[in-house]
């Protein structure tokens, strides 16, 4: 079809006034409040994360960040709710460890992609891994450890907060590597198993350190080896060696603490809260902060934080697969 000139010329003046809003809400960025969805309940780990970043977050981009609780499904809604958002920088992620697991446990009900419906920003905050043990296994190093579970294949207990929960595949991923056999007794949740745990109930756990610091700071818990990705031990624990210097090499267990948008958020966009979420983690308070709950500030951002994710994301269906674990 033929256009006579005039009319050429006022069609493409009025593309260009549809996409002039568009660039415009990008240069202005944010000019509203940002939702900053979280799969988890208020109070854990995972919510004081984001709403630490969402006050250092407002005060940088100076707009309100509002912390939207959204649990259930294994944080399964909550990376829905995000995935299916706007790709404009106002509805956001606080994802944990669990979203790389969501591939590997789920396959119908599922609705996004854990690593392309998503455009990773930065890791800000992690937690290492930390075998501990309670009352009814009284050994003190991890060869002590590997002793007694060798010694009787498949009896020894460890607790978990459920199948398919990061420290059932932190578990196993470590009985893989040590090649010892032991019992899983899922919980549902944290508080319980580390209960029991002192009580007796069970033998040990591979928990993150942040659900089991009072307990180890306090002797009720021992622990024996950490599982960090750096090759030095943890400030938070300085005494506990990690799983690398303990004779288990390879093993890394940490759960990390990151902030994801919608896959096609403008790139723009995306540097803004790059930066933000730099920032967060370079600053002193936040150290303070995440110190008492233990974790460490993390910054890994981009390429890197979505080579770790993809990575994990394998990792995690390849543990899958040879536990024959599904959810759905």
């Amino acid at each position: 079809m033929h256009f006579p000139v005039r009319t050429t010329a006022v069609l493409a003046l009025l593309g260009l006034s549809a996409v002039a809003p568009l660039a415009q809400a990008q240069d202005n960025y944010p000019n509203k409040p940002i939702r900053l969805v979280v799969g988890f309940p208020a109070g854990g780990p995972t919510d004081v994360v984001a709403r630490a970043f969402g006050d250092f977050a407002a005060r940088a981009l100076g707009q309100p960040v509002v912390v939207d609780n959204k649990p259930g499904a294994n944080t399964i809604l909550a990376a829905e709710a995000v995935a299916s958002a706007p790709a404009d920088g106002y509805t956001l992620l606080l994802g944990a460890l669990n979203h790389t697991m969501i591939p590997a446990l789920y396959s119908n009900r599922v609705k996004f992609d854990a690593l392309r419906s998503f455009a990773p920003v930065c890791s800000m905050a992690v937690s290492p891994t930390v075998l501990v043990v309670g009352p009814s296994m009284p050994v003190k190093t991890l060869s002590e450890f590997l002793a007694a579970v060798r010694a009787k294949p498949g009896e020894r207990t460890y607790a978990t907060p459920g199948s398919g929960s990061g420290g059932h595949f932190a578990s196993e991923q470590f009985n893989r590597l040590a090649g010892t056999r032991m019992n899983h007794i899922p919980y549902k949740g944290a508080a319980q198993a580390v209960t029991d745990l002192m009580g007796g109930q069970v033998d040990s756990s591979f928990a993150t350190l942040g659900s089991v610091l009072p307990q180890v700071q306090s002797g009720k818990l021992r622990a024996l080896a950490l599982a960090v990705a750096s090759p030095q031990r943890s400030p938070l624990l300085p005494e506990v060696p990690t799983f690398e210097e303990s004779g288990v090499k390879g093993y890394s267990a940490d759960a990390w603490y990151g902030l994801l948008a919608p896959a096609g958020t403008p790139a723009d966009i995306v540097a803004k809260l790059t930066k933000a979420s730099a920032e967060f983690a370079r600053a002193p308070a936040t150290a303070e902060k995440l110190r008492g709950l233990g974790m460490q500030p993390q910054n890994i951002c981009g390429s890197a934080f979505t080579a770790q994710l993809d990575g994990e994301i394998k990792a995690a269906s390849k543990t899958a697969r040879e536990l024959n674990l599904k959810i759905d």
